[in-house]
């Protein structure tokens, strides 16, 4: 018997640990739950240029990718309690680049990324890691907008 193609069972939750990322990872648990779908949290940590002239060599990224991993484990606990299926990943590199390779090396389904909302300039300095996921992605994309709470 066929799988039904529109079963979710790996979604791909992007996290940079903003209130949209974690509007996002909430839409996420909704998505996977009647299926038990596995979620997977990854954060990237994006590169950074050190001026040359400090003659020092400086490797963060162990470091970064312990504590991110360690915050990571701590949304897992806050967010998503008991759910069963849950891994955590960080990655290096570019973000878009990378949720796009994860996407495809893990098989997800679905991706489900949170987005600022930003237009104009800002948009326009700042690009959009959600828009390049959406338009390279080989897997279906929900993109969450950021809505804060009204006071």
């Amino acid at each position: 018997m066929p799988t039904d193609p529109l079963t979710v069972h790996k979604v791909l939750v992007p996290l940079d640990f903003s209130d949209p990322s974690l509007q996002a990872l909430q839409y996420a648990r909704r998505f996977a739950e009647p299926s038990q779908a596995e979620l997977i949290l990854l954060y990237v940590i994006e590169p950074v240029a050190y001026p040359a002239e400090l003659g020092v060599v400086i490797n963060l990224d162990a470091d970064l990718a312990e504590r991110a991993l360690g915050e990571l484990e701590k949304l897992r606990h806050q967010h998503l309690g008991d759910y069963p299926a849950t891994r955590s990943l960080v990655r290096s590199g570019v973000a878009d680049a990378e949720i796009i390779t994860t996407a495809k090396d893990e098989q997800a389904d679905l991706i489900v990324i949170g987005t600022h909302g930003f237009s104009g300039l800002k948009h326009f300095l700042l690009g959009s890691t959600a828009e390049r996921v959406v338009r390279d992605a080989v897997c279906p994309v929900l993109t969450v907008r950021h809505h804060p709470a009204k006071a």
